[in-house]
């Protein structure tokens, strides 16, 4: 009888299992915190010495996020009466415990850089080169975190009642030029989504909104539920469930909004490496296919009608029919010329109507006829169905950074300080995955 040998079942749960000492030092050993720690550095040999052990206290905030300590308050009480998980974290018998206070300066000095970012990229970079980021699909999603404050009441503005009938010609200039006015003045994300095509990265990360608002979205009942706080944009690989872009916005931004930014971040990070991307309803907008189109990706986005009349000849699918109504039968598609090629349907087969004119035996649809609608994998198909179910791989990292990594547990009290602690949250879960998939292999 063969022997089959089985895949090793250690992951992140086993790793959060692990005793203090050895899971710290796996889960540190995949990155470098020399960057953060060159923030603190003195810049001339003048002046007091620095008393606080700042690489300490940095590998103390990211294992803050892993043992589950829920405020910075906790943290320094842990590490005044537990001796051994003092020196866990870094510090020397000498040193003495930082206050809240000094926490405090450290995590405002950290939320003014980029160094997380850029310590991101590299940890992904790092994941890419030892072979646990292999060529494969890409999930898209959103998921919301609640604000520690909550919102403040607005003031009731008294709305001017309308005038009823047609404007005149002196009130509908008068309007143009208004609108024309607000519309030269909105913000990168204030404006239509096609705008964001042409814009670069850099811009669109820096000019993001993240302040804290109301968002509004459906429940699985259809039921509105509202929050006050953020949104955490999310782009991971589906197979080894990498976290390879994240973004933080406040809570009333569009899903939407923050695709082409993902995108292009993706694409800068690992230029034409994932095949395809992979997103909800929420997503179907033409911008955002010419996107993935310009990245040579290849979208996976479920149709969604707009005051759409029914496209005779065509399925719900956008299948060609027959003169009887029969679906075509997807067969391939051609790279070079980026056409989709359907066949007959098998009904033809016995069908009168077979060897009459108006039964056409092959269509060939080009993508660019209609990027919504013509995608590869053709809609409808077996392929089509088969990758959208990897989208379930975005919603599991959403839990686990909600259940394991503390992402509903914000202790600041801006939009920057909660934009470090979602960077923190999502490059720590990273830190922890490269860990679990270094164990699998030696």
């Amino acid at each position: 009888m063969t022997i089959v040998k089985q895949m090793s079942l250690f992951d992140i749960h086993e790793l959060l299992k692990m005793e203090s000492s050895r899971r710290f030092d796996a889960i540190l050993a995949t990155f470098d915190v020399q960057p953060i720690f060159q923030l603190f550095r003195k810049k001339t040999m003048r002046g007091a010495p620095r008393e606080c052990n700042y690489g300490a206290m940095i590998q103390s905030l990211i294992i803050r996020i892993v043992e589950r300590i829920p405020t910075v308050k906790d943290l320094v009480n842990r590490l005044t009466v537990d001796f051994v998980f003092r020196l866990d974290c870094g510090f020397l018998v000498s040193d003495t415990v930082p206050s809240e206070a000094s926490y405090s300066r450290m995590v405002d000095a950290i939320s003014q850089s980029d160094v997380l970012d850029r310590m991101h990229d590299e940890l992904i970079q790092t994941a890419f080169t030892e072979g646990f980021l292999e060529e494969e699909h890409l999930g898209f999603d959103a998921t919301h975190f609640e604000a520690r404050d909550a919102a403040k009441p607005s003031e009731k503005k008294e709305i001017a009642p309308k005038k009823r009938g047609r404007k005149s010609k002196e009130e509908r200039a008068a309007w143009l030029a208004e609108q024309a006015e607000i519309e030269a003045n909105q913000t990168t994300y204030e404006k239509k989504l096609e705008v964001q095509i042409t814009i670069p990265l850099m811009t669109l990360w820096q000019e993001i909104p993240i302040e804290p608002k109301w968002g509004i979205k459906k429940n699985s009942d259809g039921k509105n539920t509202f929050w006050y706080g953020f949104k955490g944009h999310l782009a991971v690989s589906t197979k080894s469930q990498y976290i390879v872009a994240r973004l933080m916005s406040s809570g009333n931004l569009s899903d939407s909004k923050a695709a082409i930014p993902l995108l292009k971040k993706v694409n800068h990070i690992m230029p034409n490496h994932f095949t395809t991307a992979i997103f909800d309803a929420g997503y179907d907008y033409e911008a955002i296919y010419r996107q993935i189109w310009i990245h040579e990706m290849k979208p996976v986005i479920p149709y969604v009608k707009r005051r759409e009349g029914e496209m005779v000849g065509f399925d719900e699918h956008f299948r060609p029919t027959c003169v009887r109504e029969h679906s075509y039968c997807y067969d391939s598609f051609d790279e070079k010329y980026q056409t989709l090629k359907f066949t007959r349907p098998k009904e033809c087969a016995t069908c009168p109507l077979r060897e009459d004119s108006l039964c056409q035996k092959v269509f060939k649809i080009k993508c660019e006829t209609d990027l919504r609608k013509y995608t590869y994998p053709a809609r409808g198909s077996v392929v089509w169905k088969a990758i959208y179910k990897e989208r379930t791989a975005v919603e599991r990292v959403n839990a686990y950074l909600k259940q394991f990594f503390q992402l509903n547990n914000v202790r600041h009290r801006t939009g920057r300080k909660a934009k470090l602690h979602f960077n923190l949250v999502t490059f720590i879960y990273n830190a922890c995955k490269l860990a679990v998939d270094r164990m699998n292999v030696f």
